[in-house]
């Protein structure tokens, strides 16, 4: 029978290439660069509410760690190492290989060293800590838009939510574009490098991971503005996908704004930085869109494509109310 210091020996247990000591002691040593701030972040994904039992183990371990990342990139920090805190339900060595190697793909394609944690018995659940740097002065905020600011979003928007809503049997798609939406649900890709690219372009950042209005709102909350929101770009940009395109633009609408599990940068950024923009959207190799501008007045309008204000409301997750 596998102890619990046999399974952390096994499966999450690797040599460091930062850190200065890492699993195996009552605490990890670290040993922060000169002259940088600290980012912290922390994670928890719990079964039944952020995925689903029959997600497949490999992706898992690599979204885990995927999401803590997000929040670092809409810092613009730079990966340095994470923890992970795991409940079992059991010891199933099939799973653990596979969500063990997901992690450590992860992590090795980042950079970032598993420097500790906990394991325990109980409901399948999975609590990760990641730390960044930043220099001084160059972490990206909530608090930093300005009135006349560009918004700017990376990547596309809307197939999470869409392949959840096919999951849940309230839509369906063929199957060669459920499968590249699934991937957008389960293996998200953590936009570090044009975080990284933002330092000193960007005014503020959040991750789009309760969905786009939502998070937004978080922006202009923080820095007492307003914004109005363009929806032109919904009919076809970069930020839609080709699955997106085949709905209509109500639904379009629902999934884009309202849906989860993106984990794409919206941000803003002076309009005499356009061209910064551009450069750090090419530097780090991701799209990104321009979808409205900050205003003085507070609160959020929306427009439709004709320019028309949309009345209706856009519903973000909330962990504490009950999904369908």
């Amino acid at each position: 029978m596998m102890s619990e210091f046999d399974l952390i020996a096994k499966y999450f247990t690797r040599p460091t290439q930062r850190a200065v000591l890492g699993v195996g002691d009552d605490c990890a040593l670290l040993e922060p660069s000169v002259r940088m701030h600290q980012c912290i972040t922390s994670d928890m994904l719990v079964e039944g509410r952020h995925f689903l039992s029959t997600v497949d183990p490999y992706r898992l371990g690599v979204k885990s760690l995927a999401v803590n990342l997000s929040d670092l990139a809409a810092c613009g920090a730079t990966p340095t190492a994470f923890t992970l805190s795991l409940a079992l339900p059991q010891l199933d060595v099939n799973w653990l290989e596979q969500f063990s190697k997901g992690l450590w793909d992860t992590a090795i394609e980042y950079g970032i060293d598993l420097v500790g944690g906990d394991t325990t018995l109980g409901p399948l659940c999975i609590g990760i800590t990641a730390l960044g740097e930043v220099p001084p002065g160059d972490a990206l905020l909530r608090s930093g838009a300005f009135e006349g600011d560009d918004i700017y979003v990376s990547g596309t928007l809307g197939d999470a939510a869409l392949a959840l809503d096919v999951f849940r049997g309230h839509t369906s798609v063929d199957s060669r574009a459920f499968e590249r939406i699934r991937r957008r649900l389960e293996q998200p890709t953590p936009r570090v490098a044009l975080g990284v690219a933002l330092r000193g372009v960007a005014n503020a950042c959040i991750d789009v991971s309760d969905g786009l209005v939502g998070d937004l709102n978080h922006i202009l909350q923080r820095s007492q503005v307003g914004a109005v929101l363009t929806t032109d770009w919904v009919n076809q940009s970069a930020a839609i996908s080709k699955d997106m395109q085949e709905l209509s633009y109500s639904n379009r609408l629902d999934y884009v704004l309202g849906g989860g599990d993106d984990y794409e940068l919206v941000f803003t950024a002076r309009q005499t930085a356009r061209e910064d923009v551009v450069s750090a959207s090419e530097q780090s190799n991701t799209k990104v869109t321009l979808i409205g501008q900050i205003t003085k007045e507070r609160g959020l309008k929306v427009l439709d494509s004709d320019g028309e204000l949309i009345t209706r409301r856009f519903l973000s997750f909330d962990h504490f109310q009950r999904s369908n």
